[in-house]
Formats: structure tokens, C-alpha cells, sequence
């Protein structure tokens, strides 16, 4: 269980099936399986092409994602929603790190291409006990997957602004802390915006992300008065990650509990002071210790 997205897995798990069972939601049993089924499948042509083993996991964290924000009456577009999603990870990519996070830019990429695509936000209701409970297990995840600094910061950007124009307008304090009481807007924050595979590499780089995210989110709400400001605001800057990893650098996520990312760090951390070690390693490569333990006692 030391792979986080085991937890995420779990967390929107019972968040689907809690959402069906007891609030209701508008998506059949049938239609979750046809989601999860079609994401499974494109994720494992996908990484097929690659060459590699498939990715179900982050498959399932996709699938379970558009289970619970995407409506839609027609069966068609629900699959082509999850083929969009898991494709978008293997076709808009960026020096080996896709841009997008996958779940929300297949359901902008819907929203643009059908209005018989919507999501709906007020399904969760307002219950502040129940937000509560979101907002601590998202916690949970976010600190696993080392990206509780992203969200935190957005949110405190986003209450912010929302406290501040209410503030200034003059309304009472039980206006923004209702519009904070959404089960949409924490699921936003704690499962979408923390995506360790999207945000900018560097601590610096996911505070200015998020300070930029809730600008633009709170901005189509209340200036353009549009619905889905927060999908809407992530897709925009996601396409200015690249830019953002540029001109504040840092290193790139790995999943922890990967035998790659192991061998990746160890190989970092014993060869960091010695520059000949480092030209071995990228000669020989990691698969040859034996050969690599030689040149050291060489040099």
C-alpha cells in the first residue's frame, strides 16, 4: 500500500458507491462498468503500443473520476469521454509528462464538443459534515501522493477571493461558506488539482499554479458568470505547465512504490558526488551494478 494511488482508488471507490447508494446519483450501475470497462481497455492498447504492462490504476482513478462528475443520456458519449481521457495521456504529452489531467480534460474536451455532455455540481448537496469528511480523506490522499502543498495552496486562494468579494459586496458570512459547502469544489481540490503528473514540478512552480488556478476559476464565476469556472481555469493553465517547469525548475514526480522509481533514486543518491560514477552510469546503465562497482574502484 505504499503506492498512493491505491488509496485514491479506494477513496473514490466508496465516494461512487456512497454517492449511488444514499445520494442518488444520476448514473446507473451499467453505465459505471461501460466507464471503467472503456478506460481499462484504452489504457491497456495504449500502453500496449508502448510496450509496456497497462497502467490500471491510474486507469481506475480516471474511470471512477468521470463516473462521478460526468452526466450524459447517451451511452456513445460516455464511451468516447473515456477513450478521450486515457488517449490524452499518450497523444498531448510533453517531454515524457502528459499535460492535461486526464479526467478533466476529457470532460472540458466533451463540454466543448456536445451540450449533451454536463457536469453536475450541486449533486452532492451542502451537508457540511459530509464536506468535512471529503475534504479529510482528500487530505489523506494528497499527503501520499506529495502534493498537499498544490492543494492547500488553492484553496486557500479560492476562499480568498471568494471571501474577499464578499466582504466587499457586504454579505454575510454564511453566503461564501455556503458556496464552499460542495462536494464538487473539494473533489476538485483534493483529486483533480493535486494530479502529482500534471502540476509543475517545483513547490514554487504548484503555489503559482494554484494562485492562478483559483484566479481564473473564481473569474468564470463572478465576472463572466459561467458554470464549471474550476474545470474550465484547470485546463487553461495546465497548458502552461511546461513554461512554469521552465522558469522554476524541480524534479519530476515518480511515482513512490515503483521499482523504477527506487532504482532511480538510489542510483541518484549514491552517484551524486562523483562525476565520473554519473558518466558511468549513463554509459552502462543501471541493469550493470557489477560493472559500475568496477569503474568506481578504477577512477
Amino acid at each position: 500500500m505504499s503506492d498512493p494511488r491505491l488509496y485514491q482508488i479506494a477513496t473514490l471507490a466508496s465516494l461512487l458507491v456512497y454517492g449511488m447508494g444514499w445520494l442518488e446519483f444520476d448514473i446507473t450501475a451499467a453505465r459505471a462498468a461501460l466507464l471503467l470497462t472503456t478506460v481499462l481497455v484504452t489504457q491497456a492498447a495504449g500502453d500496449r503500443l508502448e510496450g509496456r504492462a497497462a497502467n490500471w490504476k491510474s486507469a481506475l482513478i480516471s474511470g471512477l473520476s468521470l463516473c462521478l462528475l460526468l452526466r450524459t443520456n447517451d451511452p456513445a458519449l460516455a464511451v468516447l469521454a473515456a477513450v478521450v481521457t486515457i488517449a490524452s495521456k499518450f497523444v498531448i504529452r510533453f517531454r515524457g509528462k502528459h499535460i492535461f489531467n486526464p479526467t478533466n480534460g476529457g470532460l472540458v474536451a466533451m463540454l466543448l464538443l456536445s451540450d449533451r455532455v454536463w457536469v453536475s455540481p450541486g449533486q452532492w448537496g451542502s451537508v457540511a459534515l459530509f464536506a468535512l469528511l471529503m475534504a479529510s480523506i482528500g487530505s489523506l490522499v494528497v499527503n501520499r501522493a506529495s502534493r498537499s502543498d498544490v492543494t492547500f495552496a488553492f484553496i486557500g486562494c479560492y476562499c480568498a477571493l471568494i471571501f474577499g468579494r464578499s466582504l466587499y459586496l457586504g454579505e454575510p458570512l454564511t453566503i461564501p461558506l455556503h458556496r464552499l459547502q460542495s462536494g464538487a469544489l473539494l473533489l476538485f481540490t483534493f483529486f483533480m488539482i493535486s494530479d502529482p503528473k500534471t502540476t509543475p514540478n517545483s513547490r514554487a512552480g504548484r503555489a503559482l499554479f494554484a494562485a492562478l488556478v483559483a484566479f481564473s476559476a473564481w473569474y468564470v464565476q463572478f465576472r463572466l458568470f459561467r458554470t464549471n469556472g474550476l474545470l474550465w481555469s484547470l485546463a487553461l493553465w495546465s497548458a502552461a505547465v511546461p513554461l512554469i517547469d521552465r522558469l522554476l525548475p524541480g524534479r519530476q514526480y515518480a511515482w513512490q512504490g515503483t521499482r523504477q522509481h527506487s532504482r532511480k533514486d538510489s542510483s541518484n543518491e549514491t552517484n551524486s558526488g562523483n562525476p565520473r560514477a554519473r558518466s558511468a552510469d549513463r554509459l552502462v546503465g543501471a541493469d550493470a551494478p557489477w560493472l559500475l562497482r568496477l569503474l568506481r574502484r578504477q577512477g
